[in-house]
């Protein structure tokens, strides 16, 4: 259950608030059973499903992205199946200039200039939890092939 909510957190784009909605709409309906079903056996096992239901839709969406990801990945275009290597070597461009290339710049600037000027750093925070979520998601599938 967890793992579904990771992963529909995180790999759908579904945020906590969306999972928190399925939830709080979730809760009253099964506390409605109380007044509508008197057989304790089927109010129990329509609350379950109830219960289950956010994260069995999540789970299908999961899977169904999964099979995407699939298809995407083994396409012959670059254009199709080559944004992901794409995206990673961009944000690893965007590391090495706020790590290696600025600083370096920055300070060969102030040992050759009169009037130091100072390059900015580019800003991480939209880039770094791309980065982090491709590297997880690429140490898992490591994980994966040395299972085999």
């Amino acid at each position: 259950m967890i793992l579904i909510r990771v992963i529909a957190t995180h790999a759908l784009g579904y945020g906590a608030t969306d999972m928190a909605l399925l939830d709080s709409l979730i809760g009253p309906v099964t506390g409605l059973l109380d007044k509508f079903i008197e057989d304790k056996d089927q109010k129990s096992a329509l609350a379950h499903e109830i219960a289950t239901m956010s994260q069995k839709y999540a789970q299908e969406s999961a899977l169904a992205q999964i099979a995407v990801n699939k298809v995407e990945a083994a396409s012959p275009s670059l254009f199709t199946s080559g944004w992901r290597p794409a995206t990673g070597w961009v944000c690893v461009l965007g590391m090495a200039g706020n790590f290696l290339v600025i600083p370096l710049a920055n300070f060969v600037m102030v040992l050759t200039m009169d009037v130091p000027v100072t390059v900015p750093l580019i800003p991480l925070d939209t880039m770094l939890p791309v980065l982090l979520g491709m590297l997880g998601l690429g140490g898992l599938r490591t994980f994966e092939k040395t299972r085999k």
